[in-house]
């Protein structure tokens, strides 16, 4: 057993911005059950945020580890991983300036397809673009969030009737900045394709696409105004100082085993009950109440470059497995030849790590058999600090698996 000599200090709770100066994001390969331990250990005593996989509880021998370290420990940290003769690279050396360096401007205030958008930007854009194009777009109030914030649902298609659709989210996690970037892109693409791409408009004509553009607005703001790294949701839980529910923990699928704890101090919290949260209630009761025309969810998340899809809470294969396989193999063929960039696909569980109360998982068992969740740029470099040098391409690439999907959808649903 490894000794832990590390002193952490709690600090004072506060709404500034938080800094992280120093602090920085370590990628570990765990060689045996010792390492396994240490890093546990590690989590506990040196309060460790970790990126990938979300929680420790995930973390298996020979497996990818990436976690950020806080200035005052990141050195002790790094001492006793190269100690233990684990193998270990440092990805990001302070993590301030990749959070400085993310976004090109700090003028915020007009919307940008090629910036990151703040959460009141992001509502009046919603507006602006179902305005815009009336005969595609349509705005509806999808959920009320903890904090009274509006979450907005964009309908986007030409009206007709009995048509087949898909459901699309962003924004579930508050630190994934990329993934609503491109459900404004998607929306951006879809309006402005139509009458001048012949693809793009039988899709429209024939689907509607139910976009909702952010489904975690209290944690996206709070990771505008506060800690750019928070991940959950922001509702306040009973009999503890710890705030937040991972809206991905909190569906009705496997809930609250693999990957999932009910320490509400945790990033992978489950939450009291299945969709306990205002928000995932709202996501779960829309798609139920049209589980006869949503023949396709696709969830966007960030990061690793994997396109998944059912199982994550379970290792055991979905009915459709071969289909779903075969299907995501193609999507990130077409993905890959705008940029080359590589992407992994395969079953959750398997491909990137064990994780119950998953969105796409409560999906497929719901009865949506093209349920798949994306998770986007890059393999680690910036993690979820992607710069907004990135947004373009990564939506660009991302679209082209998206439009295949749809199309097989269509042709096949």
């Amino acid at each position: 057993m490894w000794s832990i000599i590390i002193l952490v200090s709690i600090a004072a709770v506060s709404a500034e911005r938080l800094n992280f100066h120093g602090d920085k994001v370590f990628r570990v390969v765990p060689q045996n059950a010792e390492h396994v331990e240490l890093l546990r250990s590690l989590d506990i005593n040196a309060e460790l945020d970790f990126w990938v996989p979300a929680s420790t509880s995930s973390i298996i021998e020979g497996g990818r580890v990436d976690f950020r370290a806080k200035s005052h420990v990141s050195y002790d940290v790094q001492a006793l991983i190269a100690q233990s003769g684990m193998p270990y690279q440092i990805l990001i050396e302070d993590v301030q300036l990749a959070v400085e360096s993310q976004q090109n401007s700090s003028i915020r205030a007009v919307h940008s397809y090629l910036k990151y958008n703040d959460i009141d930007t992001i509502n009046a854009w919603t507006a602006s673009i179902a305005a815009e194009y009336p005969d595609l777009v349509s705005r509806s109030l999808f959920a009320t969030s903890y904090e009274s914030r509006p979450v907005y649902l964009l309908k986007v298609g030409k009206s007709g009737n009995n048509k087949k659709a898909i459901f699309i989210d962003c924004g579930f996690h508050a630190r994934e900045w990329i993934t609503p970037a491109f459900c404004q892109w998607f929306v951006k693409e879809a309006v402005n394709s139509y009458g001048t791409d012949a693809q793009f408009t039988k899709l429209l004509d024939n689907l509607d696409f139910y976009v909702v553009p952010v489904l975690n607005v209290d944690g996206y703001a709070y990771s505008w105004t506060t800690d750019r790294l928070w991940r959950k949701t922001r509702s306040i839980n009973k009999n503890t100082k710890c705030v937040g529910t991972d809206p991905n923990r909190n569906f009705n699928a496997g809930w609250c085993t693999n990957g999932a704890t009910s320490s509400p101090c945790s990033e992978v919290y489950c939450g009291v009950t299945p969709e306990s949260e205002s928000e995932t209630k709202a996501l779960g009761d829309f798609i139920r109440s049209n589980l006869s025309s949503i023949k396709g969810y696709l969830t966007i998340h960030s990061y690793s470059q994997m396109l998944l899809f059912p199982y994550s809470y379970k290792n055991s294969a979905a009915k459709d497995h071969s289909e779903l396989n075969s299907l995501a193999k193609d999507a990130i063929e077409k993905l890959a030849s705008l940029h080359g960039t590589v992407y992994t696909y395969g079953p959750g569980g398997k491909t990137i790590y064990l994780s119950s109360g998953a969105s796409d998982d409560w999906a497929y068992d719901a009865g949506v058999k093209y349920s798949f969740t994306f998770e986007l740029r890059d393999l680690g470099k910036y993690g979820f600090l992607l710069p907004e040098s990135e947004i373009k391409d990564t939506c660009e690439e991302t679209m082209l698996a998206v439009q295949y999907i749809a199309e097989y959808i269509l042709n096949n649903a």
